[in-house]
C-alpha cells in the first residue's frame, strides 16, 4: 500500500486542505492520504495554536466521510522537535510493507534543500508536489527529478491564519470550513480571543 503524508499543524482543518488531500487521494497512484497532526513544537510561542489533541479531533471530524483520508498522530509519539526524516524512519519501521511518500505545496519543495537530510527523503521516497500561487523560483536540482511528481490539483489560496484572524474579529467563515469543524470550532469558542 502506498501512503501520502500530508503534514500540518490544521489549526484549523479548513477545506483547501480536504479539496487538495481528495484531489490527490483520487487522481494519483497513492491508496491513502495520512492527515499527519503536527504537534507543538515546544521551541516556539503557542499564540493561537490549539491543544493538539482538539486539533487531531477537528481532522477527525473533517475527514469521517472520505474513506481513502485519515487523521494521524504518528508524531505526538516521537521526541520533539521532530524532523520528517526521523518520523518517516519510523514509520517505515512500524509499518514495512508500507510505502510512504510526502504531499507538499510548490512553496514548501523551494525550501526542501534546508531540511535536515533532504537527500535521504529524496533517495528513499517520493513526493507529490501541488501548485501553489506565488511559490518562487524552482531550485534546479528538483525541476526533472524522477522522484518528484507534480500534481495538478486545483490551486488553494487559503489559510488558517486567515480563518483565525476573522473569528477573532467576528467574521462568518463557515463556509471555509467543514460543517462539523464549524460545529466544533463555535461550540468551544477557539479563535474568539
Amino acid at each position: 500500500m502506498k501512503i501520502g503524508l500530508y503534514f500540518g499543524t490544521f489549526n484549523p482543518i479548513h477545506v483547501g486542505h480536504l479539496i487538495i488531500a481528495n484531489h490527490i487521494a483520487e487522481y494519483s497512484d497513492l491508496d491513502q492520504i495520512w492527515m499527519v497532526v503536527t504537534p507543538h513544537n515546544p521551541h516556539k510561542q503557542k499564540n493561537t495554536l490549539l491543544d493538539d489533541y482538539h486539533r487531531l479531533e477537528m481532522v477527525h471530524l473533517a475527514t469521517k466521510n472520505y474513506p481513502k483520508i485519515k487523521p494521524s498522530d504518528i508524531e505526538f509519539k516521537l521526541p520533539q522537535p521532530n524532523y520528517t526524516v526521523n518520523t518517516l524512519a519510523h514509520l517505515q519501521e512500524k509499518y514495512p510493507n508500507y510505502e510512504f511518500a510526502l504531499i507538499m505545496g510548490e512553496d514548501n519543495l523551494n525550501s526542501l534543500h534546508k531540511w535536515k537530510n533532504y537527500e535521504v527523503i529524496l533517495e528513499n521516497h517520493d513526493i507529490y508536489v501541488y501548485p501553489r500561487l506565488n511559490s518562487g523560483v524552482m531550485d534546479e536540482q528538483f525541476i526533472n527529478h524522477p522522484k518528484i511528481h507534480r500534481v495538478g490539483a486545483p490551486v488553494i489560496e487559503l489559510s488558517s491564519t486567515f480563518i483565525r484572524e476573522s473569528i477573532k474579529h467576528g467574521k462568518n467563515v463557515r463556509a471555509l470550513l467543514p460543517e462539523n469543524v464549524w460545529a466544533f470550532l463555535d461550540h468551544n469558542l477557539f479563535y474568539r480571543k
